[in-house]
């Protein structure tokens, strides 16, 4: 356990450096102090390439960054599927990526980051309506409850990230803290989502749809 962790913190700062942002807004970011990307050309990059191009694709990362570096095939699925539902596209991307269970468990704060929160679903501590669900991309529809195994109860990591100060809770999912149960309320708009650094969702429709 102690070295999944260990893995998960080295991808994840990996990920933050590279984007040049605290990306989950952690107090304890080592980004917080090192604001500069990876490598030995790092401290001369923050700027990088100002063009559209790059604008759209830094937007591109950073979004699937923040959601556990989702891979780039199953990301630009969500793109389509954004795009043939009705209303506004960056929205309904938003709404899409919120809708995943590892960002559902996470936002309730059953686990304290989006990989965490990965990792439990695969290892069958995350139920949906009383049925076992192991896949991390399943999509959670309103009125969904969400609930954890009794052996995940006792985790520390489950535990103190529903004690933890450190993130509050998101409107559009009611928590239940004390039976560690959580239900998704509704598909947040993309003002909704507490996200600690800026995103740019019509920038990652415009970098597909060119």
């Amino acid at each position: 356990m102690a070295r999944a962790g260990a893995k998960r913190s080295t991808r994840k700062l990996k990920i933050a450096r590279s984007l040049g942002v605290n990306l989950w807004g952690q107090a304890k970011s080592p980004f917080n102090k090192r604001k500069y990307k990876p490598g030995q050309h790092g401290p001369t990059s923050r700027g990088g390439n100002s063009s559209d191009y790059a604008k759209q694709m830094r937007a591109k990362q950073t979004l699937k960054g923040y959601y556990g570096n989702v891979g780039e095939k199953k990301f630009h699925k969500y793109y389509i599927e954004a795009t043939n539902m009705k209303g506004d596209t960056p929205e309904n991307l938003i709404g899409l990526l919120e809708r995943r269970l590892d960002a559902v468990v996470y936002r309730a704060k059953l686990a304290p980051t989006v990989f965490s929160s990965r990792q439990l679903i695969s290892h069958g501590h995350i139920n949906v309506n009383g049925k076992r669900v192991k896949v991390a991309s399943y999509q959670v529809k309103p009125g969904d409850v969400i609930t954890v195994s009794e052996k995940a109860k006792q985790m520390p990591l489950v535990v103190l990230a529903l004690e933890s100060a450190e993130r509050n809770f998101a409107d559009y999912v009611s928590v239940d803290s004390a039976n560690f149960t959580a239900t998704f309320v509704r598909v947040p708009a993309f003002a909704d989502v507490p996200y600690p650094v800026q995103m740019f969702p019509e920038l990652v429709v415009e970098f597909y749809s060119r």
